[in-house]
């Protein structure tokens, strides 16, 4: 099992500074205490985050292009105490997913091809892969929820992610090996179960995967203010 390993990605966020969190209005925006001052920012998670996102909480924001956005800023990660820094961008786990299967020292080894967001059946699988031969899909799941060092997925109703399951389930007849990894955006866990108390139907159909015979790759990531990446990974038994 590789730990550790010192992969470099190319994923890093420019132009950060941090504020603290006031509250959140809705899904998609949030008010925080920037240089003193209240500032709305775009929170880049949809998922509820209740126990990151607390009033007080330390954040990390990135200055946003410009254009005609509503907001200067994105909301990219939490200070959670007793954790550390937890990444809740949920375009991070697929960007680090991606450049840790493209190094060549993944799981998987070198890849002969890595191809994004592959059409199975009625869903969008996040990665097709193809080694010697064997067809592989891989879908990703971020994992941000934490109680007492233990990771927990999801941590809002997910349909979709019941749906995934699903389909990574039936893909065996067809002769692909299917994947579920979990990214583990935050420090020093190491273990991620289903959320039956949130998702009963998503732990269900992870407890049926499992017994179809998909496979559950643990993935842990080092976090920083300007980037995170895939530091160690094992698969789960």
């Amino acid at each position: 099992m590789p730990e550790e390993s010192a992969i470099i990605l190319n994923m890093r966020y420019a132009d950060t500074e941090e504020g603290v969190f006031l509250r959140r209005p809705n899904r998609f925006e949030a008010y925080v205490s920037l240089c003193g001052k209240e500032t709305l920012v775009h929170v880049k998670n949809t998922g509820r985050c209740r126990e990151l996102l607390v009033p007080g909480a330390r954040v990390v924001l990135q200055r946003s292009g410009g254009g005609k956005r509503k907001t200067a800023h994105d909301l990219i990660a939490v200070y959670k105490k007793g954790l550390g820094l937890v990444n809740i961008d949920s375009q991070s786990p697929n960007k680090a997913a991606e450049e840790w299967l493209r190094s060549g020292r993944s799981f998987f080894g070198k890849l002969d091809l890595v191809k994004p967001e592959q059409n199975y059946g009625s869903s969008r699988i996040d990665f097709y892969l193809e080694k010697a031969g064997e067809r592989i899909l891989l879908e990703v799941k971020g994992c941000t929820l934490e109680r007492e060092g233990v990771g927990y997925f999801p941590d809002a109703p997910t349909a979709r992610g019941s749906k995934h399951l699903r389909e990574l389930a039936a893909s065996l007849e067809e002769g692909f090996k299917p994947f579920l990894a979990f990214v583990i955006a935050m420090p020093r866990v190491r273990k991620v179960i289903p959320n039956a108390e949130t998702d009963p139907a998503f732990a269900e159909y992870f407890r049926k995967a499992l017994q179809a015979g998909v496979r559950v790759l643990l993935l842990r990531c080092l976090i920083r203010k300007d980037f995170m990446k895939i530091k160690g990974w094992e698969e789960m038994k």
